[in-house]
Formats: structure tokens, sequence, C-alpha cells
């Protein structure tokens, strides 16, 4: 089965290849074209990824989020979610990579059939790296005033947080 996936990608691009040339386009000049549009994208994406990251480091040397987590605790206890929820919570908006890591950690610590287990699955598959992907859409295009579209996703997390507890608990 493996033979199969690692011979599945030199005969998409040979199919590629071989249709452009059946079409009349010259591959390889568009090929050249598409690469320097590629780097003048990462060119102007560089500044805005490399902000993200020093913020992303901010947040988790800082200890904000572990202020955070302290004092949403006793709302989570009332609500009967685990505690521990808390910084996958806040950590996916923000860090993809984070995010994982805490989800596995939470996985080793309570198992993946615990209801803590099962909510980090549901959320952490759930919810999108909100600033990442901010960062990366709008900073290609080059805007700069993000109107409603940081609130709406902030919003569409939260939302994905309380169904994510909901699903497992109801289900």
């Amino acid at each position: 089965m493996a033979q199969v996936g690692a011979a599945a990608m030199p005969v998409i691009v040979g199919a590629i290849v071989l249709f452009g040339f059946v079409k009349g386009v010259d591959v390889f000049d568009t090929f050249l074209e598409g690469a320097k549009e590629g780097l003048a994208t990462s060119a102007r994406l560089l500044p805005t990824l490399i902000g993200l990251i020093v913020a992303v480091t901010l947040v988790r040397a800082s200890g904000l989020l572990e202020l955070v987590c302290s004092l949403a605790r006793p709302l989570a206890e009332v609500v009967g979610i685990s505690p521990e929820v808390l910084p996958l919570a806040l950590l996916r908006p923000i860090s993809g990579s984070g995010a994982s890591a805490y989800t596995l950690s939470l996985m080793e610590r309570f198992g993946p059939d615990s209801e803590t287990g099962k909510i980090a699955s549901v959320l952490a598959s759930s919810t999108e790296t909100t600033f990442y992907a901010v960062a990366v859409y709008f900073g290609a295009r080059g805007y700069k005033r993000l109107r409603y579209t940081v609130p709406a996703a902030l919003l569409g997390d939260a939302t994905a947080v309380v169904l994510a507890v909901l699903t497992v608990k109801l289900l």
C-alpha cells in the first residue's frame, strides 16, 4: 500500500506535464512563473508570520495563558467541564502546533476514552488556528483592516468550544 502512495506523486506530476504539452502550454516557463509568484507571496507574508510567531511566543512565555485559565477555572467547574480543557480552547486559535501538543498531553494524561480526552479530540478537530489563517489570507492580499473578521472568527471558536462540550456530554 505504501508503494502505491509513493508512486502517486510522480504519476500526478507526469500527468500534469503531459496534459500541458498536449494543450500546447510551455510547461517549464509556466512552472518558473508560478515559482516566482510563490516566492513573492512568501516574501509578502514573512513579516506577518514573524509577528504572529513572536505573539505566540510571548503568550506562552508570559504566563498569560495560565492566568486566563486560572481565572476561568471556577466557571468551567460550575459548568461541569474539566478545567484541563481550557488551555486547549484558548491555545487553539493562536497556535496549531501548540494545541496539537497539548491535546496529545491530555490524551496521555486522561486517556482518549475519558470525557476530557473526547472533548479535547472534538475541540482540536473542530476549530481553526484563527490568527494564523487571518495572518496568511489577509496578509497575502495585503489587507490591513480586518473589521469583523477576527471577532466573528473568535465567536466561531467559542461556539465550537460550547458545541464540543455539549456533543461529548450528550452523546
